[in-house]
């Protein structure tokens, strides 16, 4: 059964994230490690926000994939855009517990605010869309 009211919670605090992103982007003070996180934060919530809408109740995870292996299975469409946002689970806990630069790619930062920005977007209309 539909969750609007889960749903619209968490759109929120993917909003909430997405606008840290958007404050962080231009900083040279902020790690691409701290970047990513809060991405992958935007993502995750997004993403179950669209669960909850679907009636899915979402696993406690940070897994982008398997988040998105879910919509999938409720024969949710996944624009391709959105599906290449898996690799972002890394900066949930293993990049964010862990130092070394090597396992982060310099991230384009206006590119991957547009990205999310554009998702959470896109789970907002789906769930206004059904209101």
């Amino acid at each position: 059964m539909c969750d609007r009211k889960t749903a619209l919670m968490m759109l929120e605090l993917a909003s909430d994230d997405l606008t840290v992103l958007e404050e962080m982007s231009g900083s040279s003070r902020i790690s691409d490690r701290a970047f990513g996180f809060h991405a992958q934060q935007a993502v995750e919530k997004a993403l179950k926000a669209w669960l909850a809408f679907a009636g899915v109740d979402y696993p406690k995870t940070h897994d982008l994939a398997e988040l998105l292996a879910l919509l999938l299975e409720r024969g949710q469409p996944i624009p391709d855009a959105f599906r290449r946002l898996d690799y972002l689970t890394d900066f949930a806990v293993l990049i964010r517990y862990t130092i070394s630069e090597t396992l982060v790619d310099k991230i384009d930062r206006p590119a991957l605010v547009l990205e999310v920005s554009e998702l959470v977007e896109h789970v907002r209309r789906h769930v206004g869309e059904s209101a």
